[in-house]
């Protein structure tokens, strides 16, 4: 038997993401996040092309106070942004895995913070979302983005490896590279992002729910 009431809970927080106010916020989160793209962190166990940005701290926020969908919609403006504005340089691959990548993180940490908004939860639901983006991560890598980086750029793959071996020498493989080098970077962003929003969340969310005196 359908649930009917789940299903109607559904549309509201679905048809609530296009209120004027949320898109209002969402609009400034995408921006922010953006923004947050550009200040990039090298990182010491990775390639140069790997480094630490925050551009998730907003969406996150924006996911937290008005549900995935809001958090969904936050990421994909903010990818589109850097795609136009910036330009990319993987005819859109990277951006489009960011996306998905960004999606795993906010998305089941905001599902689970929204059925019952404790700090407990909210602590549940990032570890949620950093360990299913740092696997999505590494299968994406391990199969497609880096072969196809490879391949975009005229170069073997094993050069890709053989930059990871300078930095750590157990990088001897496709593999070992994903392992090594890949996950602790997912586990780092995720680690990293989640801590912040723990820390801000309750100071910026009477802003977002409008309850600012």
């Amino acid at each position: 038997m359908e649930n009917t009431n789940a299903v109607g809970g559904g549309k509201k927080r679905l048809s609530s993401v296009f209120e004027l106010r949320n898109l209002v916020q969402i609009g400034i989160l995408s921006a922010a996040a953006f923004l947050l793209m550009y200040l990039e962190f090298p990182l010491w166990f990775a390639p140069g092309f790997y480094k630490l940005d925050l551009s998730e701290l907003p969406v996150l926020i924006g996911a937290f106070a008005m549900g995935p969908a809001a958090g969904v919609l936050t990421e994909l403006v903010k990818e589109l942004l850097y795609f136009f504005l910036h330009g990319s340089s993987t005819a859109g691959v990277g951006d489009f895995a960011n996306f998905i990548f960004g999606c795993c993180l906010v998305v089941p940490a905001s599902m689970v913070y929204q059925r019952n908004k404790t700090r407990k939860n909210a602590l549940v639901g990032m570890v949620l979302g950093t360990v299913l983006m740092t696997i999505a991560g590494w299968a994406a890598n391990a199969y497609v983005l880096l072969p196809m980086y490879a391949a975009a750029f005229h170069m073997p793959l094993q050069a890709i490896v053989s930059m990871g071996t300078q930095i750590n020498p157990s990088v001897n493989s496709l593999q070992a590279f994903v392992l090594l080098i890949v996950v602790p970077f997912n586990l780092l962003k995720g680690a990293v992002v989640s801590a912040l929003t723990f820390l801000l969340y309750k100071h910026v969310s009477p802003i977002l729910h409008g309850k600012l005196r």
